[in-house]
């Protein structure tokens, strides 16, 4: 029995490869306060890309320190 592949599936290559040619950014920002005293805050920013990604786009955003 033959074994065909679905069309729309992916690889788990195939989409690690997409998000390091794309990125993905998780933003995630959580407060806890007791009446309207702050006890606890995070802030937390995780960014997936490849170096080449990351560059381009820190460099668009005024992020990196351009070469004089």
């Amino acid at each position: 029995m033959a074994v065909e592949k679905a069309i729309g599936s992916s690889s788990l290559v195939e989409v690690i490869d997409r998000i390091l040619d794309k990125g993905i950014v998780i933003d995630a920002w959580v407060r806890i306060s007791l009446v309207g005293i702050e006890l606890l805050a995070i802030e937390l920013r995780v960014v997936v890309a490849s170096v080449e990604t990351y560059l381009k786009y820190a460099e668009a955003i005024g992020l990196t320190a351009t070469a004089a």
